[in-house]
C-alpha cells in the first residue's frame, strides 16, 4: 500500500488540544452593551435600507438564527425572513470587538503561549505541557468560567487530542456547551456527525459526496482513501483521516503582520479637523499596541471609508521603523493630504503599521567615513 493511504499509522493522542469558540461574538458583545437587545433578532451588518440594500451579515444573535439569518448572508435578506418589528441591525464595531478578543487572549495566555487564534472569536490551544490543572476537563471550565467574568460573554470549549476533533466537539453543544473527545469514544462520536459538519464538506462538496451515500460518519469511514482520493483529490484523502479521528497537525503560533487601530463614526466626521484629531489618536492607540507587543515597523496604512461606503487606503514605507506615535501621525496626515483630504463626509478611519520586527531590531546609523580607536 502506498505510503499516502497508511492509515493503520497509531494516531498520536498525547496531546491536549482546546478549541475555543465564543457563541454569537459580535452579536454577544452588542447584546451585553445594550441589554434592550436581546429579545430582538439582532443582525450585525448595515442596514441595507441605507445602503441601497448592499452589504453581507457579519454574524446574528441565535433569535435571529431562528429565522434563518446567518453570516455571510446578504443583508437584504434578513429583511425578508424577520419580521420587522424584531429585526435590528448595527453596524459592526470592529475596535470593541478587538479589545474583546484582547481580553480573552490574555486569559488563554494565564494556561498556555500556544495559541492559534482562528478569528477573533476562536482559537485552539495546545495545553498539553500545562501543570496549572490537574486535568484538562478542570483546565476548560476554568476558561469558561474566567472568560464569562471577565468579559460576560459565553464560549464552548472542545477538548480533545488533534484540533479536528476539538474544533468538532466545540461546535457539538454551542452555545456554552463543553464537549470531550477522549481516544476511547472517537469512533463513536464521529459515526454520528451528520457529513455536513465535518471540515472540507462545504456547498458545493456536500450533494457530490452525499451521492455517494455518504451521510454520516459512519458512512465516511466505510469508504476506502483510494475512493475518496479519486474523487476529490488531496481532500479525499484528508476527510478518510478525518473519519478515523486522525489529524497531527500542530497548533501554530503566528506573528503579529500588522497592527492596527480603526473606527467607525455615527455621524459621520465632516471636516478635515476632525479626521486629523482622529488620526492623531488612532497613532497614539496603535504605537502603544506595538510596544506592548514589543514590535515595530517600517509601512504605514491608512484607510478611510465614506458616506457612500467607498473605501480607499494609502500606505508609505521608510527605510527607518515607526518608533513614536508622532512618526505615525506624521506618516498618515501625509498619506491623508495625498487622497486630497475631505472631499465627502467619513464613516470609518483606520490606521495599520505592517512590515513589523522584533523591537529589539532597531534603526541604527553607521558612521560613514574611517573609525580610528
Amino acid at each position: 500500500m502506498s505510503e499516502l493511504f497508511r492509515l493503520d499509522l497509531p494516531s498520536d493522542t498525547h496531546r491536549r488540544i482546546v478549541h475555543v469558540d465564543m457563541d454569537a461574538f459580535y452579536a454577544s458583545i452588542e447584546m451585553r452593551d445594550r441589554p434592550e437587545y436581546r429579545k430582538k433578532a439582532l443582525v450585525i451588518a448595515h442596514d441595507p435600507r441605507q445602503t441601497g440594500g448592499k452589504g453581507v451579515i457579519t454574524t446574528a444573535n441565535y433569535v435571529a438564527r431562528q429565522y434563518g439569518v446567518h453570516s455571510a448572508m446578504p443583508a437584504q435578506e434578513a429583511l425578508r425572513l424577520v419580521p420587522r418589528q424584531l429585526l435590528v441591525f448595527k453596524n459592526p464595531d470592529f475596535e470593541k470587538y478587538r479589545a474583546v478578543s484582547q481580553q480573552i487572549h490574555e486569559v488563554f495566555h494565564q494556561v498556555t503561549d500556544l495559541i492559534e487564534p482562528v478569528a477573533l472569536d476562536e482559537a485552539y490551544l495546545d495545553v498539553t505541557a500545562s501543570t496549572r490543572f490537574s486535568n484538562t476537563i478542570s483546565l476548560a471550565i476554568w476558561l469558561q468560567r474566567t472568560i464569562e467574568a471577565k468579559t460576560h460573554l459565553t464560549c464552548a470549549v472542545g477538548v480533545s487530542y488533534n484540533k479536528f476533533l476539538a474544533k468538532m466537539a466545540s461546535e457539538y453543544n454551542k452555545p456554552g456547551g463543553r464537549t470531550v473527545v477522549t481516544p476511547d469514544v472517537v469512533d463513536d462520536f464521529l459515526a454520528e456527525q451528520a457529513i455536513g459538519n465535518f471540515h472540507g464538506v462545504g456547498k458545493k462538496t456536500l450533494p457530490k459526496i452525499e451521492a455517494m451515500g455518504i451521510h454520516n460518519g459512519a458512512d465516511l469511514r466505510a469508504k476506502s482513501p483510494q475512493e475518496l482520493q479519486r474523487r476529490f483529490g488531496k481532500m479525499g484523502f484528508i476527510l478518510a483521516q478525518h473519519a478515523r479521528g486522525i489529524d497531527d497537525r500542530p497548533v501554530r503560533v503566528r506573528e503579529a503582520k500588522s497592527i492596527g487601530k480603526e473606527r467607525t463614526y455615527n455621524p459621520p466626521l465632516q471636516t478635515d479637523t476632525s479626521v486629523e484629531k482622529e488620526f492623531e489618536r488612532l497613532a497614539e492607540m496603535v504605537f502603544e499596541a506595538t510596544r506592548r507587543k514589543e514590535r515595530h515597523g517600517k509601512t504605514v496604512v491608512i484607510k478611510v471609508r465614506d458616506v457612500d461606503f467607498t473605501t480607499l487606503t494609502r500606505r508609505v514605507t521608510t527605510e527607518t521603523y515607526f518608533d513614536t506615535s508622532r512618526a505615525i501621525y506624521d506618516a498618515a496626515l501625509q498619506l491623508w493630504q495625498e487622497l486630497g483630504g475631505m472631499r465627502k463626509a467619513l464613516r470609518l478611519v483606520g490606521i495599520t503599521v505592517t512590515a513589523l520586527a522584533p523591537i529589539t531590531f532597531a534603526n541604527i546609523d553607521l558612521p560613514l567615513g574611517p573609525h580610528i580607536e
